[in-house]
């Protein structure tokens, strides 16, 4: 009696580990998303100020040009954290490096100027306009209707290309949203058009308030 007594509980115990294991699932995969998009703004504003120091004369080429930090008399600034140049979502923890190419971030810019009402956000500084004011001109002729599907313009590149911006290699549906888009791959990050409330958590059929403003 007592052996068939713990089995029993051994089966319940089961039964329940079994029910909770999506909700923890989804817990560690939406802790996983904010921190890429933590690590993802980290990495656009050290894109910022590498580009202000150049006078917009010079892009990064590498995530290393970042974490080598910029010069300040006969030290080095540092503009990213070690962490930061990390993707969590990412298989090799990789960025995937986006180039200022129209046909790339003109998909992203058209959901963040939805996001935010019609309003597309102006670039940090005039130094930025020579790739804002050409990525602006091709925002109307972009269809971005689906959110949810991967990126349609998707290259991995993560070294020695110029890039104005990083995204994750993951082609997967998101949790959490990031300028109402659901899918890892189209979360651009970078110093261009930053708007304001930049995600939002939704679960399965039902979305949730925003959590998240900037």
């Amino acid at each position: 009696m007592t052996l068939i007594a713990v089995m029993g509980i051994m089966v319940i115990f089961a039964t329940a580990l079994l029910a909770v294991a999506p909700t923890v699932q989804m817990e560690v995969q939406r802790d996983k998303e904010l921190e890429s998009i933590r690590r993802g703004e980290e990495v656009a504003r050290a894109i910022e100020q590498y580009v202000i120091h150049y006078r917009g004369t010079k892009l990064p080429e590498s995530i290393d040009d970042l974490l080598e930090g910029l010069p300040q008399g006969t030290k080095k600034r540092m503009i990213l954290r070690p962490s930061a140049a990390t993707d969590p979502l990412s298989e090799d923890g990789k960025w995937r490096l986006i180039e200022p190419e129209p046909q790339v971030i003109a998909a992203f810019a058209k959901r963040v100027q939805e996001y935010n009402n019609g309003l597309l956000p102006s670039s940090p500084s005039q130094l930025f306009d020579r790739w804002a004011v050409v990525i602006v001109n091709s925002v109307t002729d972009v269809d971005e209707s689906d959110s949810t599907e991967p990126d349609p313009n998707y290259e991995v590149v993560t070294d020695n290309t110029p890039f104005i911006g990083v995204a994750s290699q993951s082609r997967s549906r998101s949790i959490v949203t990031y300028y109402g888009i659901e899918n890892h791959s189209k979360w651009i990050f970078t110093p261009l058009f930053r708007g304001s409330g930049t995600s939002r958590i939704i679960p399965p059929r039902q979305p949730t308030p925003s959590i998240i403003t900037r």
